[in-house]
């Protein structure tokens, strides 16, 4: 093999290269100016109909209102807001004719005199009122403002209705611009096309079977077989790159466990803040309660529910670690029951059942407050008249489970699923949507989660119920599931 061969695939190759990378290009910046346009336009039309609508309502609803309160006397002129609200309309209208088109200029200038003429009514209304002007007269005046207001509400409404018909033209030029993109993107890959066809002709034969060998060597790789390797193909080109695919072959294993790890621990971030969501909304309401409570002179139910609340966050915390005992998450559950029990005492009862034995036995800490509370919040409250809860935590003997478990059930009389919502709410569960999309199931959800994240064995995580009667959710953890004893 001569030594020019190499040198002319690599120019050829470097050529062919270069001229894809620049006819790829084309488009990307193509498409960034255009979106980088048509995005500022749309903006810029949107935050102008929203600030219109609301200068609009602003000078329909709140300076009427203002007015009324001083006519009617509510309020004295001092202390009404009217004309603070005047001069936000007025500061908006002129920021909006900063930004605004030609044609929309002339809408905005008549927006500025008719709210001018709102002023100078407000005016009169206060020169009336200081002067003891009678009721019918204020009466008329505060007709006039309402008039005017309405008209300037009028003129927000067709400046809208202007930017939106500007909206509608943007998305036109949009639409042929991505006609466009799409004939050059066509082009582009007739291109590249010719520019392939050439490199395959151009490439020499002293090559491809190296190229053919390594392809193989990749694609034994992809099948797992990481002991594969490369010979040297002895062509200058390609050594590096031969050497490079038995490097990678090496430590492929190393950066699939690597990232699995990383993958884990992202995950584990993911739920760590998935928890916290539900923190705030409890915090609130428990509050408002002991308030109530103590506003009412039930001493000894704030005593109860405050210590209640303060040994369910010492559990919640437990030094930033992940693993408790049974006892510690069955106390968990049983501090936020307190707490419900005492929020919704006439329709809320409830028990706590565990076989004998299984308190130090470590487990995921927060498993059974969402189940709990979805079924004070989805199953109880939805019930007419008292709704009663039972918590179960059983031993299950290694002849069921390897090893051995724990079956936790949380179980309740509540309103229950109809077949079809329960279906629906299973499907869910197994879905990879964002908790927004969740809906109701936001409690099952996260511990159906955080169960199969934080064990590496499958753990069965099952929801039965019947209209009218109530809902069970249960799962089953192994014993010996993280090897330790839980943090204290």
């Amino acid at each position: 093999m001569g030594s020019g061969k190499p040198r002319n695939i690599k120019r050829t190759l470097l050529a062919s290269y270069l001229l894809i990378i620049l006819v790829m290009i084309l488009p990307t910046v193509y498409s960034m100016v255009v979106s980088r346009v048509y995005t500022g336009r749309y903006n810029r039309i949107i935050e102008a109909v929203n600030r219109a609508n609301a200068l609009g309502k602003m000078a329909k609803n709140d300076v009427c209102n203002e007015v009324w309160g001083i006519v009617s006397g509510l309020q004295r002129f001092e202390e009404g807001r009217q004309m603070e609200l005047l001069r936000t309309i007025r500061t908006g209208i002129d920021e909006m004719m900063e930004n605004a088109s030609e044609q929309n200029m002339s809408v905005l200038e008549v927006a500025s005199r008719t709210e001018q003429t709102l002023e100078s009514y407000v005016g009169i209304l206060e020169f009336q009122m200081r002067n003891g002007y009678t009721v019918a007269q204020n009466e008329s005046i505060m007709e006039e403002i309402r008039g005017v207001a309405s008209l300037l509400y009028d003129i927000f409404q067709n400046f809208i209705i202007s930017e939106i018909q500007t909206a509608s033209d943007t998305n036109r030029i949009i639409h042929r611009s991505f006609i466009y993109l799409t004939c050059i993107q066509l082009a582009i890959c007739a291109i590249v096309l010719g520019i392939s066809l050439y490199t395959s002709f151009a490439v020499s034969d002293t090559i491809q079977r190296p190229i053919h060998n390594m392809e193989q060597l990749s694609f034994r790789i992809a099948s797992g077989d990481l002991s594969a390797r490369a010979e040297q193909p002895h062509v200058k080109e390609l050594d590096h790159l031969a050497e490079n695919l038995n490097t990678m072959a090496g430590k492929i294993q190393g950066l699939i466990d690597e990232n699995v790890r990383e993958q884990k621990n992202l995950q584990k971030a993911e739920m760590k803040t998935l928890q916290a969501q539900i923190t705030p909304h409890f915090l609130y309401n428990t509050f408002d309660t002991i308030i109530w409570l103590s506003e009412a002179g039930r001493t000894e139910d704030v005593i109860g529910i405050t210590r209640a609340f303060s040994h369910f966050f010492r559990i919640s915390l437990s030094k930033g670690h992940e693993w408790i005992t049974v006892e510690q998450e069955l106390e968990h559950v049983k501090s936020y029951l307190t707490i419900q029990k005492i929020r919704y005492e006439n329709i809320l009862s409830y028990e706590i059942l565990a076989d004998e034995g299984i308190g130090s036995i470590p487990m995921l800490k927060l498993l059974l407050q969402p189940l709990v509370e979805n079924a004070i919040y989805h199953g109880i409250k939805n019930k007419r008249g008292r709704g009663h809860i039972c918590v179960c935590a059983r031993r299950v003997p290694a002849s069921d489970m390897p090893g051995g478990g724990i079956e936790f059930k949380v179980a309740d009389d509540g309103i229950g699923f109809t077949e079809e919502r329960l279906a629906a709410v299973r499907a869910e569960l197994q879905q990879k949507a964002g908790t927004e999309e969740l809906h109701t199931v936001y409690g099952l959800y996260n511990v159906n989660k955080r169960l199969k994240l934080y064990y590496d064995v499958s753990v069965p995580f099952s929801i039965e119920s019947e209209f009218g009667r109530g809902s069970c959710v249960s799962f089953t953890v192994p014993v010996d599931a993280r090897g330790g004893q839980a943090e204290r």
